[in-house]
């Protein structure tokens, strides 16, 4: 039944004693689940945090109790703290890290659990466990000391480096530091090293002390803005208190430092790829090394996503966009691997390349299914739906009757009809690991989100609570089992993993459009 934001807390800690630490499944359990995900909608993490505090029955030790009493409803109520404030750190764990207020209270909590250590003789695996559980989120709390020497992590994206792109995926945080290029309208560039969470103030900050900007000057009318150009020549201001910009670029698009005078007449970098005929990898490596290097990567992009970020990303929890980084880029990887199919496709100037190179495609995505990675078979079938691709009549013509029945039932099996049943009805046929169609994820979460109210005339909806939890547990379903696929690590294969992990690709829709034509002019 709906309850009010501050007794939900209260209402789970009543029910939990008789539920908690007999396993999952019990209702008690899962509505922890529940909240303990999604508790961002109602109730800002820190808040959580101190309610949880506050409902943790302190001064008993002190005054010597009876252990009639300590048998009863206080020692109760400290082992049902205990059992949310352990699932809500192994739930959380790393995005802990961000939160300096939340770690300082977790911490004040932990000593108080810790001296009531001999409360709790049953239960010193859960002891074990919270110990161990602090000590590894690596709580920050406010007027320590960073570490020194952080790593600066490369965006995959803005640095085409071997050596970065071959190493495997970890998950960005908010104050996990990388360097990054902004532009001048001249097209020179400087370099910075940036917190990934800095606000769009910061990084002028940082550029202007680069270019040596006085603050006199940085007063004036002639201050900097920071702009992102697409390849297409789009352009966006972005605002001084934005944050975590450079995860929400797209594939080909850059940060522009300049004045608002010379806003008008930024223009593009040129192209970065070479816009000429040029057998690329994907002409020499197997079907089988493509796909298999696509869905590792891929996997590790996927097992990079904190399960909260898919919450955030739809609600805009507390945390906000900072933590949805690994979310972020995932997403852009799969814009880049539609724009790859046709770009491929595209610079492919022999009818009857193109036409092997179609086939090659359609059985890379048919390998990718296989491996139950739907996240690249479902782009490279919308990369392959681009009208730019699907105008070339004549290349289509070529390919063998077997591969366009094979396609038209990968149309099929894509066709957002009946709210995606078909490919719903797959995707439930799987066992894990499996990559689902990330973007549909978060358009069901979307749903779940408009189409009820969070809170009800002040009373939290559980309901709503519950779908939302349910749909993130499938993610962690998805992920319950590890990917093994057979990677050797030769000369060739290390050259088509860094061939797939650095794809480079064309995203201005009017460019694939004119070298579409001028492969196969229209009437023809």
């Amino acid at each position: 039944a709906p309850v009010p934001p501050e007794r939900l807390l209260n209402a789970l800690l009543e029910r939990l004693p008789a539920g908690a630490g007999h396993g999952r499944g019990c209702g008690a359990e899962s509505l922890l689940d529940d909240i303990v995900l999604t508790h961002s909608l109602f109730l800002p993490t820190e808040r959580f945090l101190q309610q949880l505090h506050q409902q943790y029955p302190s001064g008993a030790l002190e005054g010597h109790p009876s252990p009639r009493w300590e048998e009863g409803a206080a020692l109760q109520r400290k082992r049902a703290v205990l059992a949310v404030l352990l699932h809500f750190l192994e739930t959380y764990k790393g995005l802990l890290q961000e939160e300096e207020s939340a770690g300082k209270v977790i911490k004040e909590l932990y000593l108080l659990i810790m001296k009531d250590t001999s409360l709790y003789h049953d239960l010193e695996d859960e002891i074990l466990k919270l110990h161990q559980l602090v000590e590894t989120v690596e709580l920050k709390v406010a007027n320590e000391t960073p570490p020194p020497n952080k790593q600066v992590k490369p965006l995959f994206r803005h640095f085409r480096r071997i050596d970065s792109c071959l190493q495997t995926r970890v998950a960005f945080r908010g104050s996990d530091e990388i360097f990054c290029r902004v532009y001048m309208p001249d097209h020179s560039y400087v370099t910075i090293r940036s917190r990934l969470s800095a606000s769009v103030q910061d990084i002028l900050a940082s550029v202007s002390e680069k270019l040596q900007y006085s603050e006199e000057q940085s007063t004036r009318e002639d201050s900097l803005i920071l702009v992102t150009m697409a390849s297409s020549g789009e352009k966006a201001v972005l605002q001084p208190s934005e944050e975590c910009v450079f995860t929400t670029l797209g594939i080909n698009s850059h940060l522009f430092a300049c004045t608002r005078d010379t806003f008008d007449s930024l223009v593009p970098l040129p192209e970065e790829i070479q816009v000429v005929p040029g057998d690329t990898e994907i002409h020499r490596a197997e079907p089988e090394e493509i796909a298999n290097h696509l869905t590792a990567f891929h996997w590790e992009l996927f097992r990079c996503i904190h399960e909260l970020e898919f919450v955030d990303y739809v609600f805009h929890g507390e945390r906000g966009r900072r933590e949805t980084a690994n979310l972020e880029l995932l997403l852009q990887r799969c814009s880049e691997v539609q724009h790859w199919v046709g770009t491929e496709l595209l610079l492919c100037e022999s009818l009857g390349k193109r036409a092997h190179l179609l086939k090659k495609l359609i059985k890379i995505a048919a390998i990718c299914k296989q491996n139950q990675d739907m996240l690249s078979f479902y782009a490279i079938v919308i990369g392959l739906n681009n009208a730019a691709i699907s105008r070339l009549r004549l290349t289509w013509e070529k390919l063998p009757g077997k591969f366009k029945n094979l396609f038209r039932k990968f149309e099929n099996l894509t066709d957002p009809c009946r709210n995606h049943k078909t490919y719903r009805e797959v995707l439930a046929k799987m066992k894990p690991p499996l990559i689902p169609f990330v973007p549909l994820i978060l358009k069901d979460l979307t749903f779940l989100h408009e189409g009820s109210k969070t809170l009800l005339d002040g009373l939290v909806n559980v309901e709503k609570l519950h779908c939302i939890a349910e749909k993130v547990r499938t993610i962690r379903k998805y992920r319950s089992r590890p990917l093994c696929l057979d990677l050797d690590s030769s000369p060739s294969q290390l050259q088509t993993k860094a061939y797939v992990r650095q794809l480079r690709v064309i995203d201005n829709q009017n460019l694939l459009f004119e070298l579409s034509y001028k492969l196969e002019p229209g009437g023809q």
